[in-house]
């Protein structure tokens, strides 16, 4: 049992409350995930601009720096605990190159032109308060709060899995083929960090993506391509979606206003955001993918 939480805004109205609203859903959904946690926060930066987020774990920050900038000419340092978010104008792939030759202790947790991850072991309210959460402003983002029933209780098997440039995916649930569907993808070119399902679930996500296919189509595909009990809460930089398996045992919930539309595990994550009273409040259908953006 896991909690999961997201917010799309419709308008702007909230983006500077983003971060105080998704940390009140998640601190609601301690009770179903006592063992980790973490978010993803999607928000508009330059164009020209890729971000990278960072879990330097036991390595000095100051030494990461120092030699990192020996590597990265024009880069920019941002620490909130054990993660860094690195902005640069370089491309992703001498970026992600640089940081595995020379900093093989350093776990990239997502990069891309919007997107923020910060996720560790601990209580949700702890995690929510190590990285200020609510703080942070934005246009959309989704979180997590983890029972470990799959893998090991690390950062690196906490959830959001970020597998694409601006993709990422919380789960509730679990996969009966992950192993094979895991073999599959790493022989198209994918590599995982762990032996989390969630993770080979974002895995097949960003590789349909790749081939062009829309978050929606992808999410569709994967009713017949994922096999398990699961609901999904997946970002793209512009695009939000969720989905559950077509025998939906896994709960969710949704409350959409004129001003946004927030999903949760339960009601109860979502009873202290704004205008909830007068949203439409509904269940999702089994098998039916339910999208905002693009």
């Amino acid at each position: 049992m896991c909690g999961i939480v997201g917010i799309y805004l419709k308008t702007k109205k909230f983006e500077k409350n983003l971060g105080k609203m998704l940390s009140g859903m998640l601190n609601n959904m301690e009770s179903r995930g006592p063992d980790s946690a973490g978010f993803a926060i999607y928000k508009k930066e330059g164009n020209k601009i890729y971000k990278f987020s960072l879990c330097i774990n036991n390595l000095n920050f100051n030494i990461f720096k120092k030699e990192l900038s020996k590597k990265i000419k024009k880069v920019k340092l941002n620490q909130i605990s054990d993660h860094v978010i690195l902005k640069t104008e370089e491309k992703p792939k001498k970026i992600l190159e640089i940081l595995k030759l020379n900093f093989p202790e350093v776990s990239i947790v997502g990069y891309g032109k919007s997107i923020e991850i910060f996720k560790q072991v601990g209580n949700p309210k702890d995690v929510v308060k190590k990285f200020k959460l609510a703080d942070f402003t934005g246009t959309h983002g989704i979180g997590h709060t983890r029972m470990a029933t799959e893998s090991a209780i690390t950062t690196d098997g906490s959830h959001p899995y970020s597998t694409g440039e601006d993709e990422c995916l919380v789960h509730n649930g679990s996969l009966s083929n992950h192993n094979n569907l895991r073999r599959e993808l790493t022989k198209k070119g994918n590599v995982f960090n762990s032996e989390n399902d969630t993770e080979v679930a974002a895995g097949y996500i960003s590789h349909s993506l790749s081939n062009k296919k829309s978050l929606k189509d992808t999410l569709t595909s994967g009713l017949k391509d994922l096999d398990g009990f699961y609901t999904f809460i997946t970002g793209t930089r512009k695009g939000f979606a969720v989905v559950r398996d077509e025998i939906a045992c896994k709960p969710a919930v949704i409350a959409e206003t004129k001003n946004y539309v927030a999903i949760a595990s339960e009601f109860q994550a979502m009873a202290h955001l704004p205008d909830v009273n007068a949203a439409k409040i509904f269940e999702p259908e089994p098998g039916i993918v339910y999208s905002w953006g693009k």
